[in-house]
């Protein structure tokens, strides 16, 4: 039987985007079982954007300073989540995505990922339904709503 906790869970991400105004990639991380985006547990005291940068740096090596946010961008996903070491509890999960670009496709010190992707920025997107497709959408309707475009971060 699972049991709510009735905790909240707080983490945060950036989806990467880099490339040139003919080709436009962003960065998928492969999980063993899953794509995802370089993100993490939000530590005690710390904001979205701070876990989004140090995670990101973390698990991929990409220094944070080469990071440009789109300061109009961020997208909240709810859902909810078991640990293995908590078998009988479910919290709730909230994660924070940042919009970040790249001037340049940088190379990777993988450490929490057996692999990573660069794919090409081509909507609609069919990655994940539950997280990163509903992220993606979201993005392209930003790009659209902002009369802007990936490689114009």
């Amino acid at each position: 039987m699972k049991i709510s906790s009735g905790k909240r869970v707080t983490a945060a991400g950036i989806l990467l985007m880099t490339g040139s105004p003919d080709s436009v990639e962003f960065l998928l991380m492969r999980h063993p079982t899953r794509w995802d985006l370089p993100k993490g547990h939000c530590d005690a005291g710390e904001s979205f954007l701070e876990t989004a940068l140090r995670e990101t740096e973390e698990e991929t090596g990409i220094a944070a300073n080469a990071i440009k946010i789109d300061p109009e961008f961020e997208f909240d996903l709810f859902y909810q989540v078991q640990y293995p070491k908590m078998v009988n509890q479910v919290f709730e999960k909230q994660v924070r995505y940042f919009l970040g670009f790249l001037s340049a496709k940088p190379e990777l010190t993988l450490t929490e990922h057996p692999s990573a992707h660069w794919l090409p920025w081509q909507p609609p997107h069919r990655i994940q339904t539950e997280t990163i497709d509903p992220l993606l959408e979201s993005v392209a309707r930003h790009f659209g709503q902002h009369g802007a475009s990936p490689r114009s971060g």
